[in-house]
């Protein structure tokens, strides 16, 4: 850990800001020369030379390479975001395309992903990072359930979930069914499982048929255990993290570092690990900022993840809205920003 920023001088605080603040615009290591002129401190450079290399000593800045400037190490971002950062609010017309863009899609009756997966593109282009959210594994509850005849050998299983998503699988058929006991196997479903989740409709299926309960003959039993099954082991493979924006993260800086490009896209495509990550960000109502290798998953793409959650009607967190830029990312405006869309998403899907 480094030094509280109330232990530096108010000379070291300048210039560690002006430090931070010159690389997160320009993403090159910050000279004292250009600190000089900048901040208009009555300094020569080389004294402002010598405070950051205190600050270096501390561990708040480092010396790349052979370049004689300096760029913040993580240590130092992290103290600039807790002790010296100052949030610049989302703009009038950045608010009214974040709220346009959820309430455009939230009020479609659609599947939820899809109002998601706008509002996380909108947000990308915004910040000029990739836009994340994280959509946990949902218990969808159930309308109902119906068959389509495909060919002799296959129907269309379709469900309908009360918040108006529909969903189809293609299901193989027993051998010799009817049209008659398709029609029969959906009502029944439609009739026992409405309001239910998958897993409560498919411990009744089982209960009701292991009972002798279900009035239903051979064929339409099995098209109806055929039929839960296919739905409940499907429900594992649910996407759970809707990514949009990758190529932003690819900018001319980025470019100069295609390694370390090339590992942040290795880590976008590792959808499980983040989206273990962006669960740790639920907890609790504030946002979390991780940055580098202050999660083991960017140790090596030197990369920084915003995240914060979002609540449903019943105050229960349903979700996780947030960025991954660069360590250099410009935290001042991006986290206002995410903040904004986590309120908005709470407030229109609520």
């Amino acid at each position: 850990m480094g030094p509280p920023v109330t232990e530096l001088t108010d000379r070291a605080r300048d210039i560690f800001r002006a430090v931070v603040d010159g690389y997160l615009t320009s993403g090159v290591p910050v000279g004292s020369k250009t600190i000089a002129l900048a901040t208009g401190l009555n300094l020569s450079p080389a004294s402002i030379r010598h405070v950051m290399g205190q600050l270096e000593s501390l561990g708040l800045l480092a010396s790349p390479h052979t370049s004689a400037g300096r760029v913040p190490t993580e240590r130092g971002l992290r103290l600039f975001v807790d002790g010296m950062m100052q949030a610049t609010e989302p703009s009038a017309d950045e608010r009214a395309q974040i709220e346009a863009e959820i309430g455009r899609n939230a009020g479609r009756g659609g599947p939820v992903e899809a109002a998601l997966a706008a509002t996380t593109a909108a947000l990308s282009g915004l910040s000029a990072c990739a836009g994340l959210v994280l959509v946990p594994k949902r218990e969808l509850t159930l309308r109902s359930i119906g068959f389509v005849p495909l060919s002799p050998v296959q129907a269309l299983a379709v469900l309908v979930a009360e918040d108006g998503t529909v969903e189809n699988r293609v299901l193989d058929l027993p051998p010799g069914l009817t049209g008659s006991a398709l029609v029969e196997a959906g009502n029944y479903m439609s009739a026992t499982l409405g309001g239910l989740t998958l897993g409560e409709a498919r411990a009744r299926i089982e209960r009701e048929l292991a009972d002798g309960r279900a009035a239903l003959d051979g064929a339409a039993r099995t098209l109806v255990e055929r039929g839960l099954a296919v739905w409940s082991e499907d429900g594992d493979r649910r996407p759970v993290l809707i990514v949009r924006g990758q190529g932003r993260l690819i900018d001319a800086a980025a470019a100069a570092d295609l390694d370390r490009v090339r590992d942040l896209l290795d880590d976008l495509d590792g959808k499980q690990e983040i989206a273990s990550l962006l669960d740790s960000a639920s907890a609790g109502d504030a946002t979390r900022i991780f940055i580098g290798a202050e999660n083991k998953l960017f140790a090596l793409s030197g990369s920084s993840v915003i995240a914060r959650p979002f609540r449903g009607p019943g105050g229960q967190v349903v979700g996780v809205v947030g960025v991954i830029g660069p360590t250099r990312l410009n935290y001042a405006r991006v986290v206002p920003m995410v903040d904004f869309t986590a309120a908005t998403l709470a407030r229109l899907m609520g």
